[in-house]
């Protein structure tokens, strides 16, 4: 790498940056925005750390790709560039390409470019490398790459760097990592922040993190000229779905519809997929050849829309984007803000379409409780790691401490960050370090987000402009009335729901069944817990595929469920509505060998509601009412929402096939000359370990296929 160079003067490096501005969008009377320059200025010429808040689609990019081409040219080394998402990374490193700019990408979907990305590094032929913030805390990149970087690095690029702030609607905790990063770079190299969506507490909060009184923060105007905003306020999920699937053609060029959860995702695009639209389903559970060839169809408008969860976020670029609709509300209007502007950033009209159900705030509660450690979940973790005296992996710590996967990751990254475990080749340890427990911080992001909560029903009902709305929510001085949104001019949507679309809607939501895939391994470590297994589960004591009505997070019965099973709800028999809608599930249920006799998992909980079902299938059926798989000393222990090792922990040898039970199979085995196949009875399926080990009890006692049948499922 060449040495640094001295400082040019401002009027030559302009010059070049008009040059690289020009190439990046391929126009030659292509001038800079107010604001770009005087970042890419403060950055090249001063070296300064600097915030930019800017709309979307303002051009924060050509900030960093062309203050990037200038200090390449000073002899400076790569820009490094944190960014949140794979498509972010991918949409990037394509318009690096376009300007000329060499750019490549770390990540866990490209593994196999590892080694030559790194080779390319050494030689210093690379100018962009763009890393998630979970990659800062690989070991080995850590250890082996990192540090090299960090000395070398030309630019660093903190690209969404809302996500650094807790009080943010997309908090991560990786971003966290970025303050010791900022700590290992020369004292000169510049720094940029870039967001669109952040309020002054927030942009503070950035601003702080990045370095203080030394940042330069730009701020512009956030309003976008081109969209159209609207709600339109359904009573029933079959009307708002109904309304979509009449009127989607109606919105201008493709877009993407949200959904606030990953079931009513593919629930939706297989509804409007039946109803003859060309759409796509992405969430967190599409794989990433999935989601990139579903990126690419909108991008060449192939599909109407993509129904998406959140996991198509910030920074999808597709400029001519038409149209955005939500079915359900993001919890802020801040993270409103963020995904619509993905519409319309080169085009002169795009449509915002709100459709809110009643069931968004009960979504929000989830997820905001989900988010938050736990003072005793992270206690229990600290004790653990310093009992062990060596590194734990994190399966290994499932079997310690009774916290679910996805919780205990969030908690050993929040740990991280703040200096109590060190991730570590082969696991995690603790740092002896001492911690302590902010519950007043935990308070105080709690009542944030119910305030922001608060603030988006009141967007949804407000009688003022609600582009304002949307500025004043993110604390931009400019905001003024749009003219545009149904608000500030009459309403620009149909409101007619069609009777026929209503019908076939109610008929897709009033559809049920959803297979209840069946546990195949043993959680590792169980024997720290007492529970002699390991391994897989054997086939002679393995249930086969169940069925439930739904699941609970399900746009159709799922909301019905909801009720009847919410914690604390009176005990009571199914309606007959629901025992119909176990019946339909019984019946078109491919199963391989019709069950003999039905069997019900005895409920401390809700003893009536499962006998009821077990009773009304037993008679419908025509098939004997053999008994129940009872509690055994004192029953299962624990609560829904553990990990698997402590939920196998609480249900093991304590479900028990009596005596009574026992003699009807051994009736049946007799009558039909094998073991039976037994229909078992739950009310709500979680975790899946309390009816493989009632399904492994049963099988032991001389039944065949045991084929679990709940109600619901969670998730």
């Amino acid at each position: 790498m060449m040495s640094q160079q001295p400082e040019e003067p401002s009027g030559a490096v302009r010059q070049e940056a008009d040059r690289h501005l020009r190439r990046l969008v391929g126009r030659d009377d292509a001038d800079f925005r107010d604001g770009q320059w005087e970042a890419i200025e403060a950055l090249v010429a001063h070296r300064r750390r600097v915030l930019v808040v800017q709309r979307t689609g303002w051009g924060k990019s050509a900030v960093y790709f062309v203050a990037t081409a200038l200090r390449r040219a000073q002899g400076a080394g790569p820009t490094l560039i944190v960014s949140p998402l794979l498509a972010l990374m991918r949409d990037q490193v394509a318009a690096a390409e376009r300007a000329g700019i060499r750019a490549v990408t770390i990540n866990s979907a490209n593994a196999q470019e590892w080694d030559d990305i790194l080779k390319a590094l050494a030689a210093d032929e690379v100018d962009v490398l763009l890393v998630s913030p979970e990659r800062l805390n690989n070991p080995r990149f850590r250890a082996e790459q990192l540090p090299d970087l960090a000395a070398r690095t030309g630019l660093l690029v903190v690209d969404e760097a809302h996500c650094v702030s807790d009080w943010g609607h997309d908090f991560r905790p990786d971003y966290r990592r970025i303050r010791d990063l900022l700590a290992e770079l020369p004292a000169d190299t510049p720094v940029l922040g870039t967001t669109a969506t952040a309020n002054a507490r927030v942009v503070a909060d950035v601003a702080e993190q990045l370095g203080g009184g030394e940042v330069l923060t730009l701020r512009g105007p956030l309003a976008r000229d081109s969209l159209r905003l609207g709600v339109l306020r359904l009573p029933t999920a079959a009307q708002r779905l109904a309304w979509l699937a009449s009127h989607l053609d109606d919105l201008p060029g493709s877009g993407i519809v949200y959904t606030l959860t990953v079931s009513a995702a593919e629930d939706v695009a297989s509804l409007l997929r039946d109803a003859g639209h060309a759409v796509r389903s992405y969430t967190g559970r599409t794989d990433d050849a999935e989601r990139r060839d579903a990126e690419e169809a909108l991008r060449r408008n192939e599909v109407k829309a993509l129904v998406a969860t959140s996991a198509l976020g910030m920074g999808f670029d597709k400029p001519d984007l038409g149209f955005i609709v939500h079915l359900g509300a993001p919890s802020s209007p801040i993270a409103y803000y963020q995904q619509i502007g993905r519409a319309g950033r080169a085009t002169d009209r795009a449509d915002v379409l709100l459709l809110p159900g009643v069931e968004d705030a009960d979504i929000w509660h989830y997820f905001a409780t989900t988010s938050m450690p736990r003072q005793e979940q992270a206690d229990s973790v600290l004790a653990a790691l310093g009992d062990a005296g060596r590194p734990l992996s994190t399966a290994a710590l499932e079997a310690v401490v009774d916290v679910r996967r996805t919780r205990l990751e969030l908690l050993l990254k929040v740990l991280d960050v703040e200096g109590a475990v060190l991730r570590v080749s082969g696991g995690w340890q603790a740092t002896g370090q001492p911690w302590v427990y902010d519950a007043e911080r935990y308070s105080r992001v709690a009542q944030t987000r119910d305030a922001e909560a608060k603030s988006m029903l009141a967007f949804e009902t407000t009688d003022g402009c609600r582009m304002a709305y949307l500025q004043r929510a993110l604390d931009d001085p400019t905001a003024t009335d749009c003219g545009r949104c149904d608000r500030c001019a009459e309403a620009w949507y149909s409101t007619d729901v069609p009777a026929g679309a209503q019908d076939a809607a109610a008929g897709k939501l009033a559809q049920v069944g959803v297979e209840i895939e069946p546990r195949a391994m043993w959680p590792s470590g169980m024997d720290r817990l007492g529970v002699p297994v390991r391994g897989k589960i054997r086939p002679e004591e393995r249930a086969e595929v169940g069925r439930a009505v739904a699941r609970l997070t399900d746009l159709g019965w799922g909301q019905r469920l909801r009720s009847l099973l919410a914690p604390g709800s009176e005990d009571q028999p199914a309606p007959d509505a629901v025992l119909t809608a176990c019946v339909d599930v019984l019946r078109t249920w491919d199963w391989a060998h019709r069950p003999a006799g039905v069997v019900l998992l005895g409920s401390r909980q809700r003893p009536r509601l499962v006998s009821s079902v077990a009773e009304g299938l037993a008679r419908i059926g025509r098939l004997p009412l053999l008994g129940a798989v009872e509690p055994v000393g004192g029953g299962p222990t624990g609560s829904p929402g553990g990990n698997s090792a402590f939920r196998l922990a609480g249900v093991w040898e304590r479900l028990g096939v009596g005596a009574e039970l026992r003699d009807a199979l051994a009736g049946l085995r007799a009558e039909f000359g094998e073991a039976p196949p037994v229909l078992l009875v739950d009310d709500l399926v979680d975790s899946r370990w309390t009816v493989t080990v009632a399904a492994r009890a049963l099988r032991q006692a001389g039944a065949g296929d045991v084929l679990p049948f709940a109600l619901a499922m969670a998730g």
